[in-house]
């Protein structure tokens, strides 16, 4: 993935993340284990990030 689809994926999974938080909290949420899910997805993609800028000498 490049640094622009690494953006748009983090993006996508933290609106996600909000959407699944909001369905939990008025009741709405069918599967409770996609939050889990989403938050481990969202530290994948920063992990990859911060490598990459390590990588780069960024750090």
């Amino acid at each position: 993935m490049t640094d622009e689809e690494l953006e748009n994926a983090l993006h996508d999974r933290r609106q996600e993340l909000f959407n699944l938080r909001f369905q939990s909290a008025t009741g709405a949420l069918e599967n409770s284990a996609r939050l889990k899910i989403a938050k481990r997805e969202i530290a994948r993609i920063l992990t990859v990030r911060v490598e990459r800028q390590a990588k780069a000498g960024q750090l």
